[in-house]
């Protein structure tokens, strides 16, 4: 008896990704159009993911790269340009041939796929350290040297001593580890757009809670920075504690 259209629907939806292409095989000879536009649709989901995987291969390029090295550690930071809130750095360790797709720079990623990703993120990495700077100190220190210190914390939270480190674009300094500073490394290496996953989540969590503290600012959509609506509050009602004095100066 030939199995219905929705029968077959329903087994692509509860097959593994590994499975998909055996029922299409499977199923590739049904002339019915039901049944040849399902398998269309995943024909082109399955090309989608293996160019997803062969952009992560890539991405892994600077890990192969340092295969000798047991624990490879990407750092980055968030937060070095809003008028409000701290700055924070996160370091993550993979393991290594991590099979995380779509991560990418978290500036490239919407709301929804970073929370998504930080999920997979925290569950499959073998380390994960968060270092944060608050405002007050960043006027005291300047925002360089306070996105040097987020970057320390997060490596000293680690639990850990990993054997190289792959920067964002940055060598720091008072570092002992071997460091591998990478332009647009977010883009170009998944341990630090895993680590800029990271830092940007946890500082838009951040963020959204002083909202509740704050609501005239709009922390939770502008998460600090100068936005216009921001500025003009900023201007009405003056300056909160999460403020960075260093960086309103021209707006009061």
């Amino acid at each position: 008896m030939e199995k219905s259209i929705q029968a077959i629907k329903e087994e692509f939806l509860l097959a593994k990704e590994e499975e998909i292409a055996d029922i299409i095989i499977k199923y590739q000879e049904d002339t019915r159009t039901g049944v040849k536009s399902l398998i269309d649709r995943y024909q082109k989901k399955q090309k989608a993911i293996e160019a997803e995987k062969i952009r992560i291969y890539e991405m892994t390029s600077f890990e192969r790269k340092y295969g000798e090295y047991s624990y490879i550690c990407g750092i980055d930071e968030v937060g070095r340009g809003p008028l409000a809130g701290p700055v924070m750095a996160a370091a993550v360790i993979l393991p290594k041939n991590c099979d995380i797709l779509y991560i990418n720079d978290s500036k490239q990623l919407s709301e929804k796929m970073r929370e998504k990703l930080y999920d997979e993120i925290m569950e499959k990495a073998l380390y994960v350290g968060v270092g944060s700077v608050p405002p007050g100190k960043i006027d005291e220190i300047n925002i360089l040297q306070a996105t040097y210190e987020a970057m320390r914390q997060a490596i000293g939270n680690l639990g850990m001593t990993p054997d190289i480190l792959l920067n964002d674009a940055v060598t720091i300094p008072k570092v002992a580890i071997k460091q591998v500073p990478i332009i647009k490394g977010d883009a170009k290496s998944v341990s630090i757009a895993a680590a800029s996953i990271v830092a940007k989540v946890t500082r838009d969590r951040i963020m959204t809670a002083y909202d509740k503290l704050f609501p005239a600012y709009g922390f939770a959509s502008n998460k600090g920075y100068g936005s216009a609506e921001h500025i003009e509050t900023l201007k009405k009602y003056g300056p909160t504690l999460l403020h960075r004095r260093s960086f309103i100066k021209n707006f009061l």
